[in-house]
């Protein structure tokens, strides 16, 4: 290439603009980033606006939420609460003053859980009644004093004063023991086995007393009275035997030794062989 074709060429390409080339958005992709922008902000602006509200409607603070409140004891609750899943605390009160509430739409169970994860004691309250399971069932007062107590063995109520208020009065399929027995203030008090016997016994002693009214036994069969070291005392203005039966004289047949009773100073009767007259003044010795 000669000098004159160098410079000529030189020369064409200084007399040329520079070519720029731009770089970025431009036109409606440009519109569409700023509007996505715009509604990203207004998104963070409506979701910190929720939040704060949520914040004050479920009242967030540093110690709780709500009616939760963490305390260095544990959680506290306050007014109505709703568990839709199982419950598991040490220890469940209520605040001072206040009564404690169990609700539930079926059942309210509470279950004592042993090692291998085993219900030992049970106590369920539901629409059928109260249900309680365990090896023993214990009511006490207030003071400490044993007021109910059952077991397998045996039933015991520590109380004052049973009273049974039906009809029917009690029914024990075996025996009762028990110091006392006595009726309500103008009521009657009955005793009565309808199918079987009926024993009463006492190692000290049977005392069967009615300060107002009358004591009535009454049998289908025999009535005895036995005393087999003591004796028999009756102590009444009047002593009436009544529908005893009326000897009459046999010609015929053997004669059978006939006795007449015979009453001591003392109230003791004892018989004594009858004769023409009477012989209670030659035995009077059994008196003495």
């Amino acid at each position: 290439m000669t000098q004159e074709q160098c410079t000529h060429r030189n020369n064409v390409q200084s007399s040329e603009k520079p070519h720029v080339y731009k770089v970025g958005i431009y036109g409606w992709r440009k519109r569409c980033l700023y509007f996505f922008v715009l509604l990203l902000m207004i998104l963070i602006l409506v979701n910190l606006a929720l939040t704060i509200w949520i914040l004050k409607v479920m009242n967030f603070t540093i110690d709780g939420m709500g009616s939760l409140r963490i305390t260095e004891k544990g959680v506290k609750l306050e007014g109505d609460s709703e568990f839709l899943q199982p419950l598991y605390a040490k220890e469940i009160q209520s605040r001072p003053g206040s009564p404690l509430l169990l609700q539930s739409s079926r059942n309210v169970s509470i279950n004592i859980l042993n090692q291998k994860n085993q219900p030992v004691t049970q106590l369920v309250a539901g629409s059928r009644g109260v249900l309680a399971r365990g090896k023993m069932l214990e009511v006490k007062s207030s003071t400490g004093k044993l007021l109910f107590s059952a077991d397998e063995q045996e039933v015991v109520v520590g109380a004052e004063r049973l009273r049974v208020m039906g009809a029917e009065g009690a029914v024990f399929s075996n025996s009762l023991e028990t110091p006392h027995v006595r009726a309500e203030p103008f009521k009657e008090l009955r005793l009565e086995s309808p199918t079987r016997s009926l024993f009463v016994e006492a190692p000290k002693g049977v005392q069967i007393l009615a300060e107002a009214g009358d004591i009535q036994a009454i049998c289908r069969s025999d009535l005895r009275l036995e005393s087999k070291d003591g004796e028999i005392t009756l102590d009444a203005q009047r002593i009436r035997l009544l529908r005893l039966p009326e000897g009459k004289a046999s010609a015929s047949g053997s004669r059978q030794p006939v006795f007449e009773v015979c009453v001591c100073p003392n109230g003791k009767l004892f018989l004594s062989q009858a004769g023409i007259g009477s012989t209670c003044q030659i035995s009077n010795n059994v008196c003495l």
